[in-house]
């Protein structure tokens, strides 16, 4: 199965995506492929653990930017939530979306990292 396949899986809106990129398949993976590293170094519920809402909202919003253009839909849905709460200074609601997302975040950049070209 292909990367786009398996991301449509898990519920990305792929087609609208690949609209986005002018039906460019190889420009679209090459963006999904920077995801991971993005995701790693945007440690949201890192910064929410420690109590840093500030740099949590910055890097939710990050994310919910690079998902919602990736139309990496559960993501950016969910990011978009986080973002919604911690502008509304609710971090411990930011954190429970966050931990219910993170199993099919995981999936997904698990399955971009997996189809890397060799």
């Amino acid at each position: 199965m292909s990367l786009i396949e398996e991301l449509k899986e898990l519920g990305a809106n792929t087609d609208e995506a690949l609209n986005r990129f002018m039906n460019n398949q190889a420009l679209y993976e090459r963006m999904l492929r920077k995801l991971p590293a993005s995701v790693k170094e945007l440690n949201v519920m890192k910064a929410l653990e420690e109590g840093d809402t500030e740099t949590a909202f910055t890097a939710a919003h990050t994310i919910k930017g690079v998902t919602g253009n990736l139309s990496l839909t559960p993501l950016y849905r969910a990011y978009s939530d986080i973002v919604a709460y911690l502008r509304g200074g609710e971090p411990e609601s930011a954190k429970a979306v966050l931990e219910r997302i993170l199993p099919l975040q995981r999936k997904m950049i698990q399955c971009i990292e997996k189809n890397r070209p060799q």
